[in-house]
């Protein structure tokens, strides 16, 4: 398997509001920027749909280590999926997205980690940086 990395980061003016949404996939020298918004949507949606989006982009089965600011995207991967799968989502906020996380993520080894938001982490700088521009394009 080949293994990448995934940073992302998600944005929303207003919450809900003007989202938008970024993620860098990297693979060993080779660098590949997602992005795009949603007129109407929360900050969580758009964290989540960054990573959607860039699992979609992967062509093959990876080994990816994934890197968010969202406790919400690392602890609903790390700690809280199986059992919200096995609750068929019952309760769960976004349960829409997360059935796609699921769909999409299955060929994949992920492992999500924490990073702290707007700490000079060059990456989530990028990703956050972009995913406001995303959202400010949708403003109305």
């Amino acid at each position: 398997m080949k293994k990448i990395t995934i940073f992302s980061d998600g944005s929303s003016l207003g919450n809900p509001g003007a989202g938008g949404y970024c993620a860098i996939l990297r693979y060993k020298d080779h660098e590949k920027i997602i992005k795009g918004g949603e007129r109407e949507a929360t900050n969580n949606q758009m964290e989540l749909k960054a990573v959607i989006e860039a699992l979609k982009a992967l062509k093959e089965p990876c080994e990816i280590e994934l890197y968010s600011d969202s406790n919400y995207v690392v602890r609903g991967i790390n700690e809280w999926l199986e059992n919200w799968i096995k609750k068929d989502f019952k309760g769960v906020k976004n349960p829409s997205l997360w059935r796609e996380f699921v769909e999409i993520a299955a060929p994949h080894k992920i492992k999500a980690v924490w990073v702290k938001a707007h700490n000079g982490h060059i990456e989530n700088e990028k990703c956050d940086q972009i995913a406001k521009e995303e959202a400010e394009k949708l403003k109305v």
